[in-house]
């Protein structure tokens, strides 16, 4: 059996092998010239664009399963739509205008690029899949931003990924203290230790079911998440670590708050459903906060 052949069976998710390739009832199937396996509707509307690449031998993102929907009665599998932009995946829940999951490789800071203050929507994907408009979050004494999943700074190695990351399949209304303090935090923590070794970046939204923040479902058609989560995986073998956190989308959450924050890989996949790609014994270490390193370039 060649490497390639055993690599693409191991990481295939288990119901890819029960369906035998073909489409399930939930919209999931293995695409037979990528031989991913991904849902979508049936209807698949990112046919001329995003196109699911094929798997880098050498990238640990590749090892990531699809979400875990089935764990999560709050999402819709039948209308999840995988999105591969260049840099990024997300994946976008068309039942709630916006998306569930992200992943991405961090890589060395080139800052090649600086990041674009224009947003925009997908042409790619149906209006009805995605966000009214590209417009600034606004709402009479409420400071929402469009806060970013995958952050423009960690796409500045190209032009074409930093630009995308402004698509508003990647953007939803974050509190503006939480967005431009705790998360900003873990982008920074991303941002140094990218520096010392290559980073895989998991996250999503928990849109959790308080209606007294959706603020922007006439403008934009999309609910206010009540939190974000994020896990970030360095090293291999004895080497690997992760740090996790479940960040409340509130005005509280402030930069000095990231720490009360944390929590474990395995309490991730808990509230969430997923499986994340790291050794047992990471998964229910809640060891010390990374420390960003004297001297970080955050910029």
């Amino acid at each position: 059996m060649s490497k390639l052949l055993l690599y693409l069976l191991l990481t295939l998710p288990v119901s890819a092998y029960s369906h035998g390739g073909g489409v399930n009832k939930e919209g999931c199937h293995t695409n037979k010239k990528t031989k991913l396996y991904h849902c979508h509707q049936k209807k698949n509307p990112t046919s001329n664009s995003n196109v699911t690449k094929k798997p880098d031998l050498k990238s640990r993102s590749s090892l990531l399963p699809s979400p875990a929907t089935a764990h999560q009665p709050e999402q819709s599998t039948q209308d999840l739509i995988e999105l591969n932009y260049e840099g990024f995946t997300v994946w976008l829940d068309c039942s709630k205008r916006g998306a569930v999951k992200f992943r991405y490789n961090a890589q060395r800071d080139t800052a090649n690029f600086k990041r674009s203050n224009q947003f925009h929507l997908d042409a790619n994907v149906p209006k009805e899949c995605q966000q009214d408009s590209a417009k600034s979050y606004k709402a009479k004494g409420k400071k929402y931003d469009r806060g970013h999943l995958v952050p423009a700074n960690h796409l500045d190695y190209s032009k074409t990924a930093i630009k995308a990351s402004n698509t508003m399949t990647n953007i939803l209304p974050q509190a503006a203290n939480m967005n431009r303090g705790a998360w900003l935090m873990t982008e920074e923590v991303v941002e140094c230790y990218r520096d010392i070794d290559e980073l895989l970046v998991i996250g999503g939204v928990i849109w959790g079911n308080d209606p007294s923040d959706d603020y922007f479902v006439k403008s934009h058609g999309v609910k206010t998440p009540d939190a974000f989560w994020k896990v970030i995986i360095r090293g291999i073998g004895s080497n690997e670590r992760a740090i996790a956190w479940i960040v409340p989308n509130s005005q509280e959450a402030k930069r000095k708050q990231l720490d009360k924050y944390q929590v474990s890989v395995s309490e991730i996949e808990r509230v969430t459903g997923e499986t994340i790609p790291v050794a047992d014994y990471v998964k229910h270490d809640k060891s010390n906060p990374w420390i960003l390193p004297r001297g970080c370039n955050k910029g």
